[in-house]
């Protein structure tokens, strides 16, 4: 029961997490800071690279989005338990999209002029990547 309510509780947090700010990024700190979501990120890389913008779009909404709805399927008795190491890989892939982040942090820290601080979405995402690996892990060994 504890799983199926933290599952349902992720198709909560993901969208959230989706929205929120992962970085504050700006040219010099006395100009000001922009706050960038997954939202914002992935609309400004549709136009620069719509190609590693399908993939992100892909790793930071569809993956994890797929994955929780597809273990409430299996919470509900709706789908075969036998789907859950397929599930777990889809987890794996969003977990690469935390990893992506984590790298332009660091790129974009180590380019001189530009002021980078992470933000509350960065560890809401994190979080939830990780719990929805931990309910997949806990609903495999039932």
């Amino acid at each position: 029961m504890t799983l199926r309510i933290a599952n349902l509780a992720l198709l909560v947090l993901f969208p959230i997490a989706w929205f929120a700010p992962l970085l504050h990024a700006g040219l010099l700190p006395i100009f000001g800071l922009s706050e960038i979501s997954i939202i914002s990120g992935l609309q400004s890389l549709w136009d620069t690279d719509p190609t590693l913008a399908l993939l992100v779009t892909f790793l930071a909404i569809f993956a994890p989005y797929m994955k929780t709805i597809g273990l409430a399927l299996v919470h509900f008795g709706l789908m075969r338990r036998k789907v859950v190491p397929a599930l777990e890989i889809l987890g794996k892939l969003a977990m690469a999209d935390v990893f992506l982040i984590a790298l332009y942090v660091v790129i974009v820290k180590g380019a001189g002029h530009v002021t980078v601080q992470t933000g509350w979405g960065l560890y809401l995402f994190t979080g939830a990547i990780l719990a929805s690996i931990a309910i997949s892990h806990l609903t495999r060994r039932r």
